[in-house]
Parts: structure tokens; C-alpha cells; sequence
């Protein structure tokens, strides 16, 4: 196994005036990247990520990736639907906004076989449907944006051999924007890793 920087991927770094996004170890087993993974988080860096071609069970809490608060913002998102489909109903079929409003605005309150204006049970699949809208568009919105998407490229993709993250390697970078990334120290600490390369990755 190579445990130096690729010399292509030197000579990528030499020729760019720009910093480097990070550095890159790749490996060739699961095991060997959730065994990384686990000891680049317990060496304290923080800004990392892996790349694999599959999902890999047990990668995230080797990273020491929190559970997201995703669940949390949709189960409002959710709430706030139902609340929109009760005060819809209620407006078009119980009351109006005149009380509340300089210009009144009534509702439809149509007197129907004797039932009531306020009516819960009748209500509820209008309130189940748009619970799940707002839920569901919550979902789709707060994905995007929790995972910084969309993102048309990233720095990963410009390294040729990063093909093969949809094949048969699996991928580590340290980015150096994290506070423990120094070159020489981060360098020496992925090559006890014991990688197959290790890469300059250009930003």
C-alpha cells in the first residue's frame, strides 16, 4: 500500500495558486473505512467526510454524526399544517374574520340537514391532508438545506481516481478548514490510517 501523497495529485497542488480543500485517503474495504473514520473523529477533527459506492452500517456514528433535528422542524411543519386545515374549515364553514378585520370577511355558514358549524370528526381528512402536505414539503426543503443542497459540484470531483467512489473505493477527507488540519501533521496522521493513497485535494 502507498501511504504518500500521489504524484499527480502533487503536482495538482504545486501548479494551483489556491488552498487546497483538504486531503484525501483512499481505501478499498468497509471495514477499513469505519475503522478511519473512528479514529479521525477521535483524533478531534471535526470537518471530515466519507465517500462510499454503498451505504456503510455503523459509518455515522463512527464519524460521531449527531442525529439530525430534521424530525423535530417537520413534526412542526406538520402541526402547523393541521392547524391551517382546522382554521380553514372553520373559517368557510363556522364563522368569519369580520370581528377581527377594518373590512369583513364572512365565511359560508350554510346550515346543512341540522349539522353543526364546528364539527371535528367531519373536518378531520381535510386536516390529515394537509398535515401531511406542509410535513412533506418541510421534509423535501429542510433535507436541501440541512445538507447544503444544491450543489452543482465539489472539490472531491476534480480528482480522476474519485470515480471510483461509485465502485469499489471508499474515501476520506479531512477538510482544511477544520481547526486540527495542518499539512504535514494531517498528512502523517492518515498515512497510520494505512490507506492505499493519499491526495491533494484542490479547492
Amino acid at each position: 500500500m502507498s501511504d504518500s501523497i500521489s504524484p499527480q495529485a502533487t503536482g495538482s497542488q504545486q501548479t494551483t495558486k489556491e488552498a487546497p480543500f483538504g486531503l484525501m485517503a483512499v481505501f478499498d474495504s468497509p471495514a477499513q473505512i469505519v475503522a478511519a473514520a473512528r479514529q479521525t473523529h477521535d483524533a478531534g477533527y471535526q470537518a471530515f467526510d466519507c465517500q462510499t459506492p454503498f451505504p456503510v452500517h455503523g459509518l455515522d456514528r463512527a464519524m460521531g454524526v449527531k442525529p439530525t433535528i430534521l424530525p423535530v422542524i417537520v413534526f412542526f411543519g406538520g402541526l402547523a399544517g393541521a392547524l391551517l386545515g382546522w382554521m380553514l374549515q372553520w373559517f368557510t364553514n363556522a364563522t368569519g374574520f369580520e370581528a377581527w378585520l377594518v373590512v369583513p370577511v364572512r365565511g359560508y355558514e350554510y346550515l346543512i340537514s341540522g349539522k353543526p358549524l364546528l364539527s371535528g370528526p367531519a373536518w378531520i381528512p381535510v386536516i390529515f391532508e394537509t398535515t401531511i402536505l406542509f410535513s412533506a414539503l418541510t421534509t423535501v426543503v429542510f433535507m436541501l438545506l440541512l445538507n447544503g443542497l444544491p450543489r452543482l459540484s465539489h472539490p472531491t470531483l476534480k480528482n480522476a481516481s474519485f470515480a471510483r467512489a461509485t465502485d469499489d473505493r471508499f474515501y476520506l477527507v479531512i477538510e482544511a478548514r477544520d481547526a486540527n488540519y495542518s499539512r504535514s501533521a494531517t498528512e502523517a496522521f492518515m498515512r497510520s490510517l494505512n490507506p492505499i493513497e493519499i491526495e491533494v485535494v484542490d479547492s
